[in-house]
C-alpha cells in the first residue's frame, strides 16, 4: 500500500485511538449513549473502507463522466449506511473508565429515585416509569460497562432521561486511571509518526497516488 492510502487509512483511526486512550485516563467516568459511541467507531474506521472497499470497488464508468465529484458521492453513501446503522440500534449507554462493582450500587441508588417500582433480576432491569428494559454488560479487560436494551419495546425519552440522570450522577464519582489509555495513545501515537514519516519521505509519490486516485 503507497503512503497516501496508508495515511487515509491509518489517521482517522489514530485519532479515534488518542481521543479512547483520554477518555480512559480521566479521573471521572464517561458517559455516552450507543448511537454517539457507534458514530465515532464508524468514523473512526472510515479512512479504511475509503482505501480498502471503496477503492477496490471504484466505479470507473462513474469517474468518467463526474471525475473527482465521484467520491462526494461514495463518502455520501458510506455516511448514509453509518446513519441507518446508528437509527436501527437497540438504545445503549456506554460508561467509559468504571467496573461494574463500582457502577452497580450507584446505578441502584439512581433508579430508586427516579422509579420506585423499578425491580432488578440479576443483570437485568425494568424501570416501568421510564418504560425502560436494560441488562448489564461489562468488556473483559476494559474498564466499561453497557446498559444495553433488553427487548424492543423501549422508550427512547425514558433513555435520554436516564442517559442525563447518570451522567449527572457520576460527575461526583472518582474513578481510578485506566491504564490502557496509556497503551492507546501510544499506539495512536505510533500510528501518526509512521505516516508522517512515509508521507515526507517521498512527497512525489505522494502526490502521484493523490492524482491517480481522484482520476485526474
Amino acid at each position: 500500500m503507497d503512503p497516501l492510502h496508508l495515511a487515509i487509512a491509518l489517521c482517522p483511526l489514530a485519532v479515534y485511538l488518542f481521543l479512547l486512550g483520554m477518555v480512559n485516563l480521566g479521573q471521572r467516568p464517561y458517559v455516552t449513549n450507543g448511537a454517539r459511541d457507534a458514530a465515532a467507531l464508524g468514523v473512526g474506521v472510515a479512512g479504511l473502507v475509503v482505501a480498502g472497499p471503496l477503492e477496490l470497488f471504484f466505479p470507473e464508468s462513474m469517474a468518467f463522466h463526474l471525475g473527482a465529484y465521484v467520491w462526494l458521492l461514495l463518502l455520501g453513501l458510506c455516511g448514509l449506511c453509518l446513519t441507518l446503522f446508528v437509527l436501527l440500534m437497540r438504545p445503549r449507554l456506554v460508561i467509559y473508565n468504571i467496573d461494574r462493582d463500582q457502577l452497580r450500587p450507584l446505578l441502584a441508588a439512581l433508579v430508586a429515585d427516579l422509579d420506585r417500582d423499578a425491580r432488578w433480576a440479576g443483570e437485568s432491569l425494568v424501570i416501568p416509569k421510564l418504560g425502560v428494559q436494560l441488562c448489564v454488560e461489562t468488556s473483559p479487560g476494559m474498564r466499561i460497562v453497557q446498559l444495553v436494551a433488553a427487548g424492543p419495546q423501549q422508550n427512547y425519552d425514558g433513555w435520554r432521561r436516564l442517559e442525563r440522570a447518570l451522567a449527572l450522577q457520576l460527575r461526583q464519582t472518582r474513578s481510578e486511571r485506566n491504564s490502557m489509555g496509556v497503551t492507546l495513545i501510544g499506539l495512536s501515537a505510533l500510528l501518526l509518526v509512521t505516516v508522517t514519516f512515509l508521507l515526507v519521505r517521498d512527497p512525489a509519490a505522494v502526490a502521484q497516488a493523490f492524482h491517480e486516485m481522484l482520476r485526474i
